[in-house]
């Protein structure tokens, strides 16, 4: 814990839906959710027009949809999105070395080990600075939380929400966190609430009153030790630079279940490329290759081989994942499919035909698996540091909602919906007043995927 305020964090307000907006004139001041668009998927962000009817984040795309019916709903633009995360690191970046990205749009910074904060007047002044300064590089806002540990630096940071600053003076802790409901504390999901509800303990006070001792028998040593230090406002973890990577990962949901093994085996085949491209991106090799399937009765099943050494071959991938998933009965139909790799490496093996003629040859006695049932899931490992997990999202879609495009007479624009052989775009940019809205043909010559426009610099 520090004397004073120093660590910074730093939460882009409602980022994936403010980038749309920002994006796309029309849409300013309304209504807008961004996710899954098909039967099965779930919200990953909504504007705060939106929020005022319920709609929230991980909210099934249906129940969202009942809320708050006449929304604009989109689906993710993660390269997109991701451009705009590389601004507001870089600016970061000025204010200190010591930076901990957490997604694309969170972070946390040392303003100490920067040199630009030594006390509250310090920080206030950088924080202020950082949300104009990301104002005029992005067009988009951030609320700044500033206290003396991450965890009540991130929790100012959720309190200053919209587009605000909250400095919380080290010594308040105690006296902030009392009243609250001990969910505010970084481990307390809805689980351990409610066992700790049952025990009597509903505020973060009634933590610090119960003792330790008393959590350690409710939670569990490394658990009730740790809650026990965080109700009392203590934190002492470092702001962290660099964050190993584990894994990498992509998965489709699918509006209809799969069925065919020919065209369940080319979606495997596909991921898998998709998912070269990521860990190319950021990188890295793997070693680890694991397949994911959620069948129709929402069991999962995840198959994993580990090869001889890491790689990142497409072809390499490809083959591993698709002898996976001979070993998986999919006769019920299949409603999720993922690929991912873990075991990462900064190198890759060099024998590649020996790895994968090895790999083939061991499948049977490589493959660990793990199987999951309705009730509890065994996901494939999350993707860390700048390749965020991919929302779920209907795979083939060829016009979806949201994207860009541009027109050999119109100019650039966004598709607004498609079906029935025709698509509508609406042709307008960032910082241009609401455009005009046409319709055309699924296959004019003239209409073709455009490229993403930068929020600031066309005015």
């Amino acid at each position: 814990m520090r004397a004073a305020p120093t660590i910074l964090h730093l939460d882009m307000d409602a980022f994936f839906a403010a980038a749309e907006q920002a994006a796309k004139p029309s849409l300013r001041g309304k209504p807008v959710v961004v996710g899954g668009l098909g039967p099965r998927g779930v919200v990953a962000t909504a504007s705060y027009e939106a929020r005022r009817f319920g709609v929230h984040s991980a909210m099934p795309m249906g129940q969202a949809r009942r809320l708050a019916p006449n929304a604009a709903y989109l689906v993710p633009r993660f390269a997109f999105y991701r451009s705009i995360s590389e601004q507001v690191m870089e600016l970061l970046g000025g204010l200190s070395p010591l930076v901990e990205p957490l997604s694309l749009d969170e972070a946390f910074v040392d303003l100490e080990a920067g040199g630009v904060a030594e006390d509250s007047a310090g920080a206030r002044a950088a924080g202020e600075r950082l949300r104009v300064d990301i104002l005029a590089t992005t067009g988009l806002t951030g609320s700044v939380g500033l206290a003396g540990s991450k965890m009540i630096a991130k929790i100012a940071s959720e309190e200053a929400k919209p587009d605000g600053l909250v400095l919380i003076e080290p010594g308040t802790e105690r006296e902030l966190l009392g009243p609250r409901s001990v969910r505010i504390l970084p481990g307390v999901g809805p689980a351990t609430g409610e066992h700790l509800r049952r025990a009597g303990m509903t505020t973060v006070a009634d933590l610090a009153e119960a003792g330790e001792d008393e959590l350690v028998r409710l939670l569990g040593r490394a658990h009730g030790a740790s809650l026990y230090l965080m109700a009392q406002g203590y934190d002492g973890r470092p702001v962290v630079a660099e964050r190993d990577a584990k894994s990498v990962s992509v998965e489709d949901t699918f509006d209809v279940d799969l069925h065919d093994r020919v065209r369940i085996r080319a979606e495997v085949e596909r991921l898998a490329e998709r998912c070269v491209g990521r860990l190319r991106a950021s990188g890295h090799s793997g070693r680890t290759i694991v397949l994911k399937v959620r069948r129709f009765d929402f069991s999962t099943l995840t198959r994993s081989e580990t090869l001889r050494g890491p790689t990142d071959d497409p072809g390499v991938v490809r083959e591993a994942a698709g002898r996976l998933l001979e070993a998986v009965d999919t006769t019920g139909g299949v409603r999720l499919l993922g690929v991912g790799v873990s075991g990462l490496a900064d190198y890759t093996q060099e024998d590649l035909f020996a790895q994968a003629t090895r790999a083939e040859a061991e499948a049977a006695g490589d493959a660990a698996e793990a199987v999951a049932g309705a009730a509890g899931d065994a996901p494939v490992p999350a993707a860390v540091a700048a390749a965020e997990p991919e929302a779920e999202q209907p795979a083939e879609r060829r016009w979806t909602p949201g994207h860009d495009v541009r027109h050999a007479v119109y100019g650039a624009g966004w598709v607004q919906g498609s079906g029935v052989g025709r698509v509508t775009v609406r042709f307008e940019e960032p910082g241009s007043k609401p455009g005009r809205v046409r319709t055309f043909s699924m296959d004019d010559p003239d209409l073709v995927p455009g490229e993403a426009l930068p929020l600031v610099g066309r005015r």
